[in-house]
């Protein structure tokens, strides 16, 4: 069994356009110091804010797929396929299938805040196909109300949201009061973004951009002291592949 909490102060840290545009890296890339280390199919994971606006300029991507996903605010992408900009809000979502090859920007208006996570989905085999994305708006992401909280599925069961990578779900759980738990698979990894909230766990408190790694668990708790919001992704703790973090050869 094995519980990890990594603060945002021990997450790996980034910024573009100048500063403009801030970053902590719950997963960074295998070069930066701080944060958790590649796990299962997810590869990386940043958390990015603005408070004046900024621009990430064009940039390649290849064979992953790249989740982006506006926690609050406004962002704006590009990319060279469709050769237009199209506005993101607090709720939307964007996965880029970036297969052969596709460029993007994104420029992240004042006060804006988003995710951007990657997914390994076997690049000896994503490699070969044709790039693509989808974007999908608040509304059409399925919400569950519960007795403590809302559970909205962003991939998994009744999502509009499809990604190639194998055995992933992603759901954000929103308007928690007091005691919350999560019955765990024990062939997943768990995830877990303390967007909003301060709360206990058996392993110790947790407060907002704490960041939750969970294997071989089957619940997890929290007693929160706040209205507390979460972000979280379940992954298989063994795919069927060798991914990239484990040095797969193309």
């Amino acid at each position: 069994m094995s519980v990890e909490i990594i603060s945002k102060h021990h997450q790996a840290q980034g910024a573009f356009d100048f500063g403009r545009i801030r970053e902590n890296k719950p997963i960074g890339f295998p070069h930066e110091p701080g944060g958790a280390n590649s796990m299962s199919n997810l590869f990386y994971w940043a958390h990015a804010w603005s408070d004046t606006g900024g621009l990430i300029d064009t940039h390649p991507h290849q064979g992953f797929e790249i989740m982006s996903y506006v926690i609050s605010g406004k962002i704006s992408h590009y990319d060279t396929k469709y050769d237009r900009w199209l506005d993101l809000n607090a709720g939307d979502a964007q996965v880029i299938r970036a297969g052969n090859g596709i460029s993007h920007a994104e420029k992240v208006l004042p006060g804006g805040e988003f995710f951007q996570i990657w997914f390994d989905p076997d690049l000896t085999k994503s490699l070969k196909k044709e790039a693509s994305y989808s974007d999908i708006t608040a509304s059409d992401f399925p919400v569950t109300e519960t007795d403590n909280g809302s559970i909205k599925t962003i991939i998994g069961e009744g999502s509009p949201m499809k990604i190639d990578t194998e055995g992933v779900e992603i759901k954000e759980v929103s308007d928690i009061s007091g005691s919350w738990k999560m019955d765990l698979d024990s062939d997943s990894i768990y995830t877990v973004y303390v967007l909003e909230g301060e709360g206990q766990t058996g392993y110790g408190s947790v407060v907002p951009n704490d960041f939750l790694v969970l294997r071989d668990e089957s619940q997890l708790t929290i007693d929160f002291s706040t209205s507390a919001r979460l972000f979280v992704i379940q992954s298989p703790a063994k795919v069927s592949y060798r991914t990239y973090a484990e040095g797969q050869t193309l």
